[in-house]
Order: structure tokens, then C-alpha cells, then sequence
């Protein structure tokens, strides 16, 4: 007997067909971002710009609950500053970008081109603890001074071959901050505070379980002492790094002349640390929850919540039912989940039904709701939640509905949760072996080669040659130590003493 056809969907090619595909057709479906005409750079659409906002709204409002303030620094960073930090500069030496013109003229064939040369050429910001620590150097006097706890929202500029719209691009947006402390002790325990607030933003609003701990020697960020992650894995089994928190030491202090008298009178440099997320988030909320129908979103990061759909199938009944979509628009905004509004939409666009109801279900908005003149005749609507099968509708009562909201959004936030937790717990493994390992990260299906991997959770000797042969070997790469108690073992790798396992994985 034949395999029956797959079922059409909306977004082709489905996810098991082609997967870096399949997450191109649903950033362009749910119409969260394109490409623009510089390469490596993405206009991001009013669609994709609401999840970061409420991203943005939610995390400043954690930051602002544990005393951190925005300020904002300067784009161009004198290229002189990187000098004075040698494991910086060279960690992003290939990816900056670097303006030495100031003006453009018209040449003798009519082309623009660049006229007057810098002093000192500028580098385009791929972040900033140089342009910050400058100003730190010039507020920081004595320990009375201290700490500093400040976060700015701004853009970044990071060199990319090989653009992927939200993971991947020359130009994004992020949140970076910056802080100074008077003891080793205050700077390390704000490096796991941070991390322990994006932690549980991306679990409590994004709906994404994720491994925290540190990164190794190799993967830590430039410049830094120690640095702290949290990992995420989609639905190709590959991981995303989330978020990052760096304790810098006295790092980047020494080098930016960070200074301040400390309560023995003495001069002391500075403890820092920085820390960021980005709109790769973004990304990896479509390939965490979306599906083959487009973009499923946590109602907590929802632009809107629920959409009214109005079907008007006859002139004479169109003001009539738009009038009563517009009613319960403001009977549902007046109603809270969480600490806010919930958002309502009604969509009055002269379109089919079927068209308008398609458009939502791509972009992932949590709750759909239908109102047409039968549904006036007996009070009621017909609901589908994007969590369920998109072809499901309960019909409700008007009353019924508006207050079970709050608890049915909270329901499908849940859901989606426990979804994702479900994933990643079966796509983690403990390795006991080389041989394992090897086989765990090789495709040996044909036809399906993505169907792979994951989290492998493995003994590992601490070398970086190690490291190095595994990541020229099968492009896997540690993606964090857990914290939590040790486990000793031996390396599956040098079959050497072993504090405890480590997370390995592919990633993007």
C-alpha cells in the first residue's frame, strides 16, 4: 500500500522537507522581516518590530526592577581604543567595519566618491565596552562611585558572509549593558544575576527552555574572564545561543584606565562585566513554536493576542456585524493578562474570510476569533487557537469567551512551553562514548539528513585540541558547562579524568 500524500500546508517547503528553507518561508509568511538592498542587512517589518518591542518592553522592565538605567554611547569607536584591548580587537577584527572618509565628491567622470580621509579611522560598533569604558574612566573616582549599572538599546554592526534573516545579519538590534563594581565578588555575582534573568524572560515570556552555565576557554567572549550562556535547541536539533553574560575582570578596566580609590585610600581598578541579547530572538522563537502552517507565537510576546475576524458575506449586514466586532474589542481590551491589556485586533479589511483567516494563522497570533450574522443571532463566536490544529473551532458564547481569556491565553503560553521542554528533553542524551558521539552527530538517513543530533551531554578532559578536532570533525562545538553539582568521569574523547559533562551540539 502507498504512504498517503502529505497534507497541504501553508508554508512550503515543510519543515522535515528543508528546514533552513522552511524557517526562510515563514519570516517572509508571518511578514517579520526581508532583506534589503544592502547585503547582509534586513528591513524588519511592523510585524516582526512588535515582537521585539514587547521583547524590549519586557526586559527593560527587568533590568529597571534590579537598578539598572538606560543611557545611550556613541556609534563610531576611534579605532585606538580597540588597540588597548589586544584579545578583543582580535576577536573582532574580521568583522568590523571601519569608516576613514568623512565626505563624498564628484569626480571628474561625475561618480561620487570618498574625499576627505580621517585623522583616525572609526570603527562601526560591534559592541562597546571600549566606547564605554572611556566614559567609566572619566565618572569612576572612588568607590562611593560604584557600582555603575547601566544598559543601552542600540544597533550593532558585525561583518556577515553568510546572512540568515534574524540570525545572521550585518546589522541587528540588542540591548548590551555595562556595569562596574568595587569587588570581584559584586561583578561576578551581577555576571549570574544577568544570567538568571534572561533565563527566566525567555522561559516565563518566550516560552523556551534552555541549558545555563559557561562557556570554555575557546568559546568565551573576547577579552572576557569568564563567560556565562543560555542555549536553546530548535526544531533542526541545532542549538542558539540566547543570551550571554561576560565578567570581564579588571580586563578591559586596565586597559580603558578605570580607577577608583578604594576605602583603604588606595587605587584600584574597577570589577566590570557586559552582557546582551539580540533580535535573534526573534528567529529563535519561529524555530522553536513555529509549524508548516507559519509562525506560532507565546501570547506573552504576541503583538496582538486575539484577532476578530469579522464575516460579512452580505452588504446589508456589514455595518451590523462590524459594529458588534468593534463592541467586543473594547469589552476584551478591558481585560488583563498578566500585568497588562490584552491586545485586540479587529481585522476590517475587504477581503474573503478564508484569506484574512490564513494571514493570521501564518503570523502566529495566540487566538482567532469569528463573528458573522448567524453568530449575532445566537450570542456567540467561533474561536481556534493557534496552539491547536488550524482547521479546529469551538463556538462559544460572547460572554463565555471574554471571560475565559485570560485563562485560555495563559493555557496556550503553558502549552507552548511544555512543548518545547517536551523537544529538548527528548533530543538531549547522555554519551557514554566516541564511538556514540560520532554516531549521535551523523546523519545516516538519505533522504532525511537533518533528522540528527541534538544535545549530547558528554565527559570531556577540558583540552581545547580536543575542542578543535571535534569542531573540524563533525562541526560540533561545546555550547556550555551546566553549573550544578559534578559529576566525575573519564573523557569519552582521551578516556582522561573528567570534572563533569559538558553540552555539545551543532549550532547556528
Amino acid at each position: 500500500m502507498s504512504n498517503p500524500a502529505p497534507q497541504k500546508t501553508a508554508i512550503s517547503p515543510r519543515r522535515e522537507e528543508d528546514f533552513p528553507e522552511w524557517y526562510q518561508q515563514v519570516v517572509r509568511a508571518a511578514e517579520l522581516a526581508e532583506p534589503s538592498d544592502v547585503r547582509g542587512c534586513m528591513v524588519i517589518r511592523p510585524w516582526g518590530y512588535g515582537i521585539w518591542e514587547n521583547m524590549q518592553r519586557r526586559l527593560d522592565a527587568m533590568f529597571r526592577a534590579t537598578g539598572h538605567r538606560n543611557a545611550y554611547f556613541p556609534l563610531f569607536i576611534p579605532l585606538s581604543y580597540f588597540a588597548k584591548e589586544a584579545e578583543h580587537v582580535e576577536g573582532f577584527a574580521k568583522e568590523c567595519a571601519v569608516v576613514t572618509h568623512t565626505r563624498l565628491e564628484v569626480d571628474a567622470e561625475g561618480k561620487m566618491k570618498p574625499a576627505s580621509a580621517l585623522t583616525e579611522p572609526l570603527v562601526v560598533r560591534p559592541t562597546s565596552e571600549t566606547i564605554i569604558g572611556a566614559s567609566y574612566a572619566k565618572w569612576v573616582q572612588s568607590y562611593r562611585d560604584l557600582p555603575i549599572l547601566i544598559n543601552q538599546w542600540a544597533n550593532v554592526v558585525r561583518w556577515e558572509m553568510r546572512p540568515r534573516l534574524f540570525l545572521r545579519t550585518t546589522e541587528f538590534l540588542w540591548q548590551e549593558g555595562h556595569t562596574v563594581h568595587e569587588t570581584e565578588a559584586e561583578a561576578r555575582a551581577e555576571t549570574k544575576l544577568i544570567l538568571d534573568l534572561y533565563e527566566r524572560f525567555v522561559r516565563d515570556h518566550l516560552a523556551i527552555p534552555v541549558f545555563t552555565g559557561a562557556k570554555s576557554e575557546s568559546e568565551k567572549f573576547p577579552g572576557a574572564v569568564q563567560t556565562l550562556t543560555l542555549e536553546a535547541i530548535v526544531q533542526d536539533r541545532k542549538a542558539i545561543q540566547a543570551g550571554t553574560s561576560h565578567f570581564l575582570g579588571q580586563n578591559f578596566s586596565r586597559a580603558s584606565g578605570i580607577q577608583f580609590q578604594n576605602r583603604e585610600g588606595k587605587q584600584e581598578f574597577g570589577w566590570t562585566t557586559s552582557w546582551g541579547m539580540t533580535t535573534r530572538l526573534v528567529g529563535t522563537l519561529a524555530m522553536m513554536h513555529g509549524d508548516d502552517d507559519g509562525l506560532v507565537l507565546p501570547p506573552r510576546i504576541a503583538p496582538t493576542q486575539i484577532v476578530i475576524l469579522p464575516i460579512t458575506p452580505k452588504e446589508e449586514t456589514r455595518a451590523r456585524v462590524l459594529e458588534a466586532c468593534d463592541a467586543f474589542q473594547l469589552q476584551l481590551r478591558g481585560k488583563q493578562f498578566g500585568d497588562s491589556p490584552i491586545e485586540v485586533e479587529v481585522d476590517r479589511r475587504d477581503l474573503g474570510g478564508g484569506v484574512k483567516n490564513w494571514e493570521w494563522i501564518k503570523k502566529g497570533v495566540p487566538v482567532r476569533v469569528e463573528i458573522g450574522p448567524r453568530d449575532l443571532e445566537t450570542d456567540s463566536v467561533a474561536v481556534s487557537r493557534r496552539d491547536h490544529p488550524v482547521k479546529s473551532k469551538e463556538s462559544m458564547s460572547l460572554q463565555e469567551f471574554a471571560a475565559a481569556v485570560p485563562e485560555m491565553l495563559m493555557s496556550i503560553q503553558q502549552n507552548l512551553y511544555d512543548r518545547a521542554k517536551k523537544f529538548q528533553e527528548e533530543n538531549t542524551r547522555v554519551i557514554e562514548s566516541k564511538k556514540e558521539f560520532y554516531d549521535f552527530f551523523t546523519a545516516k538517513n538519505a533522504d532525511k539528513p537533518e533528522i540528527h543530533g541534538g544535545f549530547a551531554l558528554a565527559h570531556w578532559n577540558g583540552s581545547r585540541e580536543v575542542e578543535e578536532q571535534i569542531k573540524s570533525d563533525l562541526k560540533v562545538t561545546i555550547r556550555v558547562i551546566p553549573f550544578g553539582e559534578s559529576e566525575p568521569g573519564r573523557c569519552i574523547f582521551t578516556r582522561e579524568p573528567s570534572a563533569r559533562r559538558v553540552v555539545w551540539a551543532k549550532s547556528y
